[in-house]
């Protein structure tokens, strides 16, 4: 066994279980302790500035600068109080993690004094340099000029010894430079598109909130071994290395008793969660070995993108002081289950309802019945757009896996659901008579609720499902940050209801029908054109994909080819008609998740063939070298005859040569066809030879590699295996 990998593993051996101070066992006395809550604003702020505040929170009123000065100095207070020393605008740049930049309270005011200084201006409006981020062209290099700003609706928190505030971030010219933008303007189409549906059922809704739950899979492995593995470290996955013997067949891992390192870890991460208002609910052991999942309680949609994203950072930074490394990639290791980020999407009322539950009655299910069928249509009519939400390089390994949803977009309902929907198909067109509209209302609206109660079943192979009282989309990626499919989601929900609202509202205006009447005739319409997009089968088989591409749905197997249909002029359309995206900014965030998808294959290429040149054909000759050795004093003892007794040595010999040669022929081709995309200018076309040409000789050296792994001997082996790194508690 290499030096490296004996002291790595001597390190991991002797881990012990970090034990956390704990302020005490009731986290409801600790939740959202680092955050400018409502309490907090109570406290530190005057009336005027706190019914301010609120205002701008719930109805996203104008902030007037005043008062701004009044928040920031309520704000600082607090913040000192928790021990901050700086301040940061927090935003979710188009890298896909957070960005900070700190800066101090402290000013000097001369004569040798300072003060702790933060007024209205720092708080509202910062300028980092827009250039240095991804920005798809619309900035260039010397034009650095981009704008953070305060987003009130999501509080501000102290993380170390920093004030965070949750912000925007544009360009000089106003374009949307990050994930936050698109996602605000998003929700407040839904909120008005929504509200204005709702109020057939109950005049007194005036706000509608997106809610999503997202539940967050990942790998924990020992940091000692995952700093000797290149590959884990630049690429978050493993480029090559053997199956374990044992891996999650057994699945004794799923379910089972959370591991004693891990538990302390997860244990202290849930208290700093907690702390930051972050409402972690759920943990346990995911199906692969190493694999955990942590799930919170829904929030509004907004808040919950927030949430996630700052959990990520909070999860890396616990970690370190666990001697543990998070790997938050689909696939880190090849053979066992990768992970996802299922984010689970509905809609709430101020009323108190949720829009995606059946209620007591027929016209609180008619209500239920009216955003579901909605939202399956929209589904229907945008599903390419949805699929291109959950492109990524590192997704593209999990998609279509025996763990994971198809790359083919469907909407799961259940056998009982699938029956409502069709009897309502079955309803005449035009005016209900008396005995339909009591068939409709008591005999199937009416059922709804008997009819969920077994339909709790969920098929793991749907993207996306219905699994009572939401909708899962489960095709997300486990690295994604959910404002991308939150965005696209609620935007073409939003754009279904308007376009359902107007059709009902034309049918009781000029077809004088009774609302109920007309809101039957237009579900029945939409049940119709959106069946091809329901699914209740296996999603994993090959008679799927032939039934899908004869029901007209799209299969778009890669990133290329799942974001080229962003360009679509009917999507690009769509964003402007609603002011979610403008043109440029739809064009520059597909030029960004191209470059993106290149640059990441770029990196696993360069690292492969750094590993496979320098790591283990080294090893391997090693190793050889060592056979020969062997072999030529067979020959002394046995002279002639010796080739009887040194068989296995020469096949040995002869097999571990042939790997080597084919390491480095394919390293050498994979490089030309690098080289050969990397002169491309066209976007698309290099993308797309990353992936068709350069992609495919990973697997191919990975073969020769891993292959090598079980022969060569495990002394030499220079890297962690994945025995070690999978099953190393």
């Amino acid at each position: 066994m290499s030096n490296l990998r004996i002291f790595a593993l001597k390190e991991t051996l002797n881990r012990k279980p970090r034990h956390t101070s704990e302020q005490s066992n009731r986290r409801s006395e600790l939740y959202g302790s680092k955050v400018f809550n409502k309490d907090a604003q109570r406290h530190y702020l005057g009336k005027e500035a706190y019914v301010a505040l609120q205002a701008a929170i719930i109805d996203g009123k104008r902030i007037d600068r005043s008062v701004a000065d009044q928040i920031a100095s309520a704000m600082k207070a607090w913040a000192l109080d928790k021990g901050a020393t700086h301040y940061t605008h927090w935003f979710q740049p188009l890298t896909g993690i957070t960005a900070e930049k700190h800066d101090a309270f402290f000013e000097p005011i001369g004569d040798g004094k300072a003060i702790e200084k933060f007024g209205g201006t720092q708080l509202v409006q910062q300028e980092p340099d827009a250039s240095s981020f991804p920005n798809g062209g619309i900035r260039n290099t010397f034009e650095a000029r981009g704008y953070t700003a305060w987003d009130p609706s999501s509080p501000a928190f102290v993380m170390g010894s920093t004030l965070c505030i949750p912000t925007i971030f544009v360009s000089y010219t106003g374009e949307a430079l990050d994930n936050k933008t698109p996602l605000l303007r998003a929700l407040q189409v839904m909120d008005q598109a929504a509200t204005d549906v709702a109020k057939y059922f109950d005049k007194n809704v005036k706000k509608v909130i997106a809610t999503l739950g997202w539940e967050q899979e990942f790998f924990l492995v020992d940091s000692a071994l995952a700093k000797i593995r290149p590959d884990i470290m630049m690429s978050g996955r493993t480029l090559i290395g053997h199956s374990s013997a044992k891996g999650q067949q057994l699945d004794d891992h799923y379910f089972g008793s959370i591991p004693t390192r891990a538990l302390a870890y997860l244990r202290e991460l849930e208290f700093e969660c907690v702390s930051l208002g972050i409402p972690v609910k759920t943990r346990h052991n995911e199906v692969a070995p190493n694999q955990f999942e942590i799930a919170p309680l829904y929030e509004e949609a907004n808040l919950a993108v927030d949430h996630n994203s700052l959990l990520m950072d909070v999860m890396e930074k616990v970690a370190e002081r666990h001697n543990f490394k998070v790997l938050f990639h689909e696939k880190p290791f090849a053979g066992i289950n990768g992970s996802g980020k299922h984010n689970n999407w509905s809609l709430a009322t101020d009323t108190g309802v949720n829009l995606l539950a059946p209620g007591k009655t027929p016209m609180s299910n008619l209500q239920f019945l009216t955003f579901f069928v909605n939202t399956i249509m929209a589904v229907h009519n945008h599903a390419d757009l949805l699929r291109a939400t959950i492109a990524s390089a590192s997704n593209d390994h999990r998609l279509g896996a025996n763990e994971a949803p198809p790359a083919i977009i469907s909407v799961f309902i259940g056998e009982q659901l699938t029956k409502v929907l069709d009897n309502l198909e079955k309803v005449s067109s035009g005016k209900l008579s008396p005995e339909e509209k009591t068939e409709l209302k008591l005999n199937v609206v009416g059922k709804i609720p008997y009819v969920l109660l077994d339909n709790t079943d969920r098929n793991r192979t749907s993207p996306f499902a219905f699994t009572g009282q939401k909708f899962e989309f489960r095709a997300v990626g486990s690295t994604a940050n959910c404002a991308n499919p939150m965005t696209v989601l609620n935007t073409i929900v939003a754009d279904q209801l308007i376009l359902f609202k107007a059709k009902v509202d034309a049918l009781i205006e000029k077809k004088k029908m009774k609302k109920d009447d007309a809101i039957f005739n237009v579900l029945r319409d939409y049940i119709k054109k959106s069946k091809a997009i329901r699914f209740e089968g296996d999603g994993y088989g090959d008679a799927w994909v032939k039934e899908a591409k004869k029901r007209g749905l799209s299969n778009n197997k890669n990133t290329p080819e799942a974001l080229a249909i962003k360009m679509d002029k009917k999507n690009i359309k769509l964003f402007e008609k609603h002011n979610i995206l403008s043109h440029i900014e739809s064009e520059a965030r597909y030029e960004i998740e191209l470059e993106e998808y290149m640059m990441r294959l770029q990196i696993e290429g360069r690292v492969l063939g750094d590993l496979a040149r320098n790591f283990i054909v080294p090893t391997a000759i090693e190793y050889q070298n060592t056979l020969i050795k062997n072999v030529k004093g067979l020959k002394e003892i046995f002279g002639s005859s010796y080739k009887k007794h040194a068989k296995e040595q020469l096949h040995l010999i002869e097999s571990i040569s042939s790997h080597i040669t084919g390491i480095v022929s394919k390293v050498e081709l994979m490089i030309d066809e690098r080289r050969k995309a990397n002169k491309m200018k066209d976007g698309l076309k290099k993308a797309k030879a990353y992936c068709a040409k350069v992609k495919p000789y990973f697997e191919e050296i990975r073969e020769h590699c891993d292959a090598l792994e079980m022969m060569v001997a495990d002394e030499l082996w220079p890297l962690p295996k994945y025995r070690e790194l999978l099953l190393t508690k």
